[in-house]
């Protein structure tokens, strides 16, 4: 049996934190950032934790 490959594009976005977390970045940062505020444009540089109910089909993808 061969090993299961990892979703590369899912491997790309996130990234498993220290306690088993998913990190990811947020949406709406790459482009038409001028009507944009700048407290706006500040928290979407900051990374966030995918939901619980999301984690299962991430770990699975990044992990295989």
């Amino acid at each position: 049996m061969p090993k299961i490959k990892s979703n590369r594009g899912a491997a790309k976005r996130f990234r498993v934190t220290a306690s088993g977390k998913i990190k990811r970045h947020h949406a709406y940062h790459s482009h038409i950032l001028s009507k944009k505020s700048a407290k706006r444009k500040r928290n979407l540089r900051k990374e966030a934790l995918i939901t619980d109910a999301d984690a299962k089909r991430v770990k699975r993808m990044i992990l295989a």
